[in-house]
């Protein structure tokens, strides 16, 4: 009979290290950040104006951003009007206007008249396609006239005053509207505001020669650019004198009793706009005047509000339409400084720009 031997089990040794590994995870060439430069944009001069006595000419080359793009007619405007020309040589779109016309804002400064337009481009999208490959550009044009003309002669001057010029004396106002500091002393260096704080008004008209008369504020409108007719707006004092924010906003915005009849003071408390906050504001007012002699009524009169109206004169009864409609005054009244009057400059459209910090 034959025996089987046992299995003998033995470990394996090795005599030399081993020298193979696992592969290692590649590592990422690490590169250096490069600061790329673009090239700052310049501005091409593709927009020219030429002002004239009662229209304006306004001449935008095809290449309005200055890329070698030609824009479409179709897709540029003027204050909503369309390119009444072009110059296919010069590759120039032409807009021919009338000063009141197409859009047209005015403005007055110390020493001009400035009528604002607004040119729009808006791009079309490519073919059928829901794409553009241009961004929408707004550029404002502005064509200003001094209000002072002056005329020196050698002649001999006269000893007597002819009635034309005594009556033009009389008839010439000047209007301003101004930032005043808290205690209404001083205008106020600074347009900066935090909001919380009172933003103090005064407008005044100077009469020269006139009979005394009385400033009203017909109205006044926020707006981020000093444009009236864009979006957003508030208008906090409208319908001929009614001061509203206070009644809209429960504020402490109001008109300040009046001392002087060329001057009226109010007060807003400083707001921003909720959509659009670019930290400034444009405050453009309509300014107006009545001889003082005239009655405070619907039309002419300065309305806040605080548990009820009341007027700055303590006329409380004109203020009694505020909460509908104050309407238009169809006849004109020889005591009121009026469009109907064309001879008098009645009305000052005044803007100004604060800063509203938060």
């Amino acid at each position: 009979m034959q025996v089987q031997k046992p299995f003998l089990q033995s470990k394996q040794t090795f005599n030399e290290p081993l020298t193979w590994r696992y592969p290692e995870d590649p590592v990422k060439e690490v590169q250096l950040a490069i600061d790329e430069q673009r090239p700052l944009p310049v501005p091409a001069s593709s927009v020219a104006v030429q002002c004239g006595e009662t229209a304006a000419r306004v001449e935008v080359k095809r290449d309005l951003l200055g890329i070698g793009q030609l824009i479409h007619p179709a897709d540029l405007t003027l204050g909503g009007c369309a390119v009444t020309g072009e110059d296919t040589s010069a590759q120039v779109l032409i807009f021919v206007t009338e000063l009141h016309e197409c859009g047209s804002t005015l403005t007055m400064t110390e020493d001009s008249l400035v009528y604002v337009f607004t040119l729009r481009y808006t791009p079309a999208t490519l073919g059928s396609s829901p794409i553009v490959r241009t961004r929408e550009v707004v550029v404002w044009v502005e064509c200003h006239y001094p209000r002072k003309h002056d005329v020196s002669s050698g002649s001999v001057k006269p000893t007597w005053n002819p009635y034309a010029s005594t009556k033009v004396a009389e008839e010439l106002l000047y209007f301003s509207l101004r930032l005043m500091t808290d205690n209404w002393q001083l205008e106020r260096p600074s347009k900066e505001y935090v909001l919380g704080d009172n933003i103090n008004f005064e407008a005044s008209v100077v009469q020269f020669y006139h009979v005394p008369l009385r400033v009203f504020v017909d109205n006044c409108v926020a707006t981020v650019i000093p444009n009236t007719n864009t979006v957003p707006r508030y208008a906090f004092i409208e319908n001929r004198g009614c001061l509203v924010d206070t009644k809209l906003t429960g504020s402490r915005s109001q008109f300040i009793p009046r001392t002087m009849d060329d001057t009226l003071q109010f007060q807003i408390e400083a707001f921003r706009f909720h959509v659009v906050n670019t930290g400034s504001l444009y405050i453009t007012c309509l300014l107006k005047a009545t001889t003082a002699s005239a009655p405070i009524d619907h039309e002419y009169k300065a309305c806040s509000f605080s548990n009820g109206w009341s007027e700055a004169s303590r006329k409380d009864q004109a203020c009694g339409c505020c909460d509908t409609d104050c309407g238009l005054r169809r006849e004109p009244d020889p005591g009121h400084h009026s469009a109907l009057q064309p001879q008098f400059i009645i009305n000052a459209a005044t803007h100004i720009l604060t800063q509203i910090c938060q």
